[in-house]
């Protein structure tokens, strides 16, 4: 005890007095940085908890008809009605009827948009985060009932509406509350040697009425995602929501609408239209709309790109995808994991998902391990309808309609006929107890080839591609093959062979060693070639919702220097030559890649001034 007491205080023993404060001034410099830094995160940390007043609201649920009525062979269209019929796909129970917006009911919901627009764009990003804090509040205080509501229209199971409808959804809005000011804020921009007397910034201000038109399969988060960019960039929106979940669109877009109302600002900034698709062209194409989002197929995006090209209206196309999964040699004790990932990401939303995966391409050293592993596990997969399920026992729900499946089917036979084998399911399923409800089963299918008409067309259903390359070079042009570009996914060890696939894919986004998870962190969403174009999510999506207006200006013009039209070039020019070889100077001086040619533009200015 004796001598480690003597050991501390005679630390210093040798030192100079000088060290000695100059080591403690160091350790109490960097102690005092220390603290700052943790206070700094520490406040930041708490503020984003906090930050501004919650509004809490509520409105009436969302209930079907205590009546039930079971419809015999259920469809959108009612025999001898215009009205959108409503329907819960996992059981053929009837929701209700809807009257479709007219031309005319569109012209009145972007004109009411527009009013309250004017005075939205003068609010500031505290009065928007407000409104998104009260909205992420309500969806968090009423989950379950959203996730029900979302799959009594849709057929999705509770989990798949969770984590579909509800996680993606607050993790917009709490990017967005987050991060969302500083990608909005203005930024400043570079200047040159000849322009050093200017400085340069870039604004983005609201465009002001914008458009949706969004898809059926994740009818929450597809309508609430383009209103909470639209608004907190300042804009107005009007969404098209889906005729196949009309039933839960205007609940869903109340969410918006009562943060809106709680906060005192106009609910008349969010519009919603449901309408069928020969009257959505008027929306498209309407002069008052500044920008359109399209979430759908590449069929009915080309008819929205051709509508708004009447009014030059730009477009982001998200059109869906025939997302890989490549799974490389060196992922080899990585599998277990894997294959759960690779069952989610294929089964999820019985397979209605742009991003989900559609192929998964392994090389020799895993396929056949991926292949022993998923079939017994898919072979298990119990589908029905999770609303009604006494034991809860149900892994995937119903696919939103019937349509699709004499398609899929047609897929699967004609890849077995050429070769492929079939290990599970490959047809639809009539449910014991929900004979009206729109099931397919779930399918796996292996040995699949890149010619197979199934490897290059969207499923957009439950179906397990599973393909064998040789090396990864090849998984990679197996993956580039179909004409779409949307997500990937890649799995192995990190290296060179692994980044060299990641570089070689033609999609948009990419998950390593992992699935869709650049959708769950907010980066850029969108892909390419038959994929789409344009993005949303993250700093761009916002930006892309903005008009980009870039300001030059005088850096000292308090002092006088200013831009002058130099005598040699004003009109009407004195002397032809001698003002062509004076601006020819100035190019020099201004971007000659040596000192020497410069100095040879200094010159020529003098002999020409």
């Amino acid at each position: 005890m004796g001598s480690s007491m003597e050991s501390r205080m005679f630390f210093f023993e040798g030192w100079e007095p000088d060290e000695v404060w100059w080591f403690l001034s160091q350790v109490a410099i960097g102690g005092t940085i220390f603290i700052l830094v943790w206070m700094y995160y520490a406040i930041q940390f708490f503020e984003s908890l906090e930050g501004e007043e919650i509004k809490r609201y509520e409105f009436g649920t969302l209930k079907p008809p205590e009546d039930v009525q079971i419809l015999d062979r259920p469809s959108i269209k009612a025999s001898g009605s215009t009205a959108i019929q409503c329907y819960a796909p996992a059981t053929g129970q009837f929701l209700g009827l809807i009257n479709p917006t007219t031309p005319e009911g569109i012209d009145r919901a972007v004109e009411k948009a527009r009013i309250a627009q004017e005075k939205w764009s003068r609010t500031t990003f505290k009065q928007r985060r407000q409104v998104l804090r009260s909205m992420q509040a309500y969806i968090m205080d009423n989950q379950e009932d959203l996730c029900r509501i979302a799959c009594l229209d849709s057929g999705k199971t509770m989990v798949d509406a969770t984590l579909g409808e509800i996680l993606v959804t607050v993790e917009k809005l709490k990017w967005t509350i987050q991060h969302g000011e500083k990608a909005l804020k203005p930024s400043k921009r570079p200047t040159n040697m000849l322009m050093m007397y200017k400085k340069n910034k870039v604004i983005y201000e609201p465009l002001g009425v914008v458009a949706a038109l969004v898809s059926w399969n994740y009818p929450l988060h597809n309508l609430l995602g383009p209103i909470i960019s639209a608004i907190f960039a300042g804009n107005a929106i009007v969404v098209k929501a889906s005729e196949s979940t009309a039933w839960s669109a205007t609940h869903f877009a109340n969410i918006a609408r009562g943060a809106l109302m709680a906060c005192k600002h106009d609910t008349n900034l969010v519009q919603l239209v449901t309408t069928w698709p020969q009257t959505a062209n008027h929306l498209s194409s309407h002069p008052s709309i500044s920008h359109i989002t399209f979430i759908g197929s590449q069929p009915v995006a080309k008819l929205v790109a051709a509508a708004a090209a009447k009014s030059l209206t730009p477009v982001l196309a998200e059109l869906g995808g025939k997302d890989a999964a490549i799974v490389l040699d060196t992922a080899k004790n990585d599998l277990p994991r894997i294959n759960e990932i690779l069952l989610r990401g294929t089964f999820q939303a019985a397979g209605q998902n742009c991003i989900g995966i559609e192929r998964i391409i392994a090389t020799p050293y895993v396929y056949d391990d991926i292949v022993n592993a998923l079939e017994p596990r898919i072979k298990a997969l119990r589908v029905g309808s999770i609303l009604d399920s006494t034991d809860g026992k149900i892994d995937m729900g119903a696919m939103i309609s019937d349509a699709s499946f004499e398609r899929l089917e047609k897929l699967v036979e004609a890849a077995v006929k050429d070769g492929a084998r079939l290990l599970a399911g490959g047809q639809r399923y009539n449910h014991p107890v929900h004979h009206a409800g729109h099931y397919f089963q779930p399918t796996l299918l292996v040995d699949v080839t890149p010619e197979m008409a199934i490897a290059n067309e969207e499923c957009f259903g439950p179906i397990c591609v599973v393909m064998k390359a040789k090396n990864a070079e090849e998984a990679t042009k197996f993956a580039n093959k179909p004409d779409f570009g949307l997500g990937a996914s890649v799995f192995g060890t990190s290296g060179a062979q692994l980044d060299a696939v990641v570089s070689h894919l033609k999609t948009g986004m990419v998950a390593i060693n992992d699935f869709a998870a650049y959708y769950a962190v907010q980066l850029p969403f969108g892909g390419n070639r038959g994929s789409g174009y344009g993005r949303f999510a993250g700093e761009e999506g916002l930006r892309g919702l903005c008009n980009i207006k870039a300001i030059c200006e005088d850096r000292w013009g308090w002092m006088g220097i200013q831009t002058a039209i130099p005598k040699q070039i004003q009109y009407p020019i004195p002397d032809t030559r001698k003002g062509y070889e004076f601006t020819r100077a100035v190019v020099e001086i201004g971007y000659s890649v040596t000192f020497r040619k410069m100095f040879g533009g200094l010159m020529r200015m003098w002999r020409n001034s």
